[in-house]
């Protein structure tokens, strides 16, 4: 059986103390396979015209394009390099419950996310984000100091 772990990073050195915590246990555990995840914030309640969604929509794709590039490409292309199996994803919406979806969607059996940042998504991930995930996600979720 495959052990599944989802890491949220958020850019910053935080993400870097999420994922040097994940290594140490995928290096522990046989068939370790780990999901790198950076959730951009996004609000469904926006009401606006066809032209601001179409921006919006535009504004979107280039945000997803931009986290894989600079924030989850370099990550998996890291862990790979040490041997380990990895995969990314990017989404937008609720960090809590985008981190949960992408656990469940993919299998995922623990997220492991960092409560402390220097900027950034998850100088939010701690707040109520964090404390969401924690009394809401399917798995259990650990948090890196």
């Amino acid at each position: 059986m495959t052990t599944k772990l989802v890491i949220g990073l958020d850019g910053e050195g935080s993400g870097d103390r999420a994922l040097d915590f994940a290594v140490d246990l995928a290096k522990r555990i046989d068939g370790c396979t780990l999901v790198v995840a950076y959730v951009i914030e996004w609000s469904p309640y926006s009401f606006q015209t066809a032209e601001e969604n179409a921006q919006r929509h535009k504004r979107r794709e280039e945000e997803i394009s931009t986290a894989k590039e600079r924030v989850v490409t370099p990550a998996v292309e890291a862990l790979q390099a040490k041997g380990l199996e990895a995969k990314g994803i990017v989404r937008h919406g609720d960090v809590a419950h985008a981190l949960n979806a992408i656990c469940e969607s993919e299998g995922g059996h623990q997220i492991i996310v960092c409560r402390s940042s220097e900027g950034g998504i998850a100088s939010r991930i701690f707040g109520s984000s964090t404390a969401n995930l924690v009394m809401s996600a399917t798995v259990p979720v650990t948090v890196i100091g």
